[in-house]
């Protein structure tokens, strides 16, 4: 690529028919200045260019950091929601087995206490008997007592 420098340092034989010196010499300062500047511009372009690149990949790289971190929420949300449910479903189920087994545990109780209540009405019945005949007995035995004595 043509540098400032190598428009400045351009020199032209000279030939008797030739152009002016001091005009070439003046039209080449002139494109020399403008070339420069123009150099410069492009320079400074290119700086800015690659400065861009530079900060256009580094976003790219957080944007890509960003999509890998929202997945990996979203699969431990679903992973938490899920084991969330296990954990819930298998409470309930022990939960009911709890509750079933209280159950035959109350219906056992029922079953014994109504056996039992059975038992002592049995056992009343028994001892009603038993005083009703001890109550007649005193009871003969209290008139043939009142027959002798008339």
């Amino acid at each position: 690529m043509l540098t400032p420098l190598d428009i400045e340092n351009k020199r032209f034989t000279k030939t008797i028919k030739g152009y002016n010196v001091d005009e070439v010499d003046d039209f080449l300062d002139q494109v020399t200045f403008e070339y420069e500047k123009l150099y410069k511009e492009n320079a400074e372009f290119k700086s800015k260019f690659d400065g861009l690149n530079k900060e256009l990949e580094h976003y790219k790289t957080v944007e890509h950091t960003l999509q890998n971190t929202l997945l990996m929420a979203q699969s431990t949300a679903e992973d938490i929601k899920s084991m969330a449910q296990k954990q819930a479903d298998q409470i309930i189920d022990e939960a009911k087995i709890e509750a079933q087994r209280m159950v035959e545990g109350v219906n056992k109780d029922e079953v014994e206490i109504r056996r039992k209540t059975e038992e002592l009405k049995k056992q009343f019945e028994v001892y009603k008997a038993k005083m009703e005949a001890l109550l007649i007995s005193q009871l003969e035995l209290l008139q043939d007592k009142s027959e002798e004595s008339e």
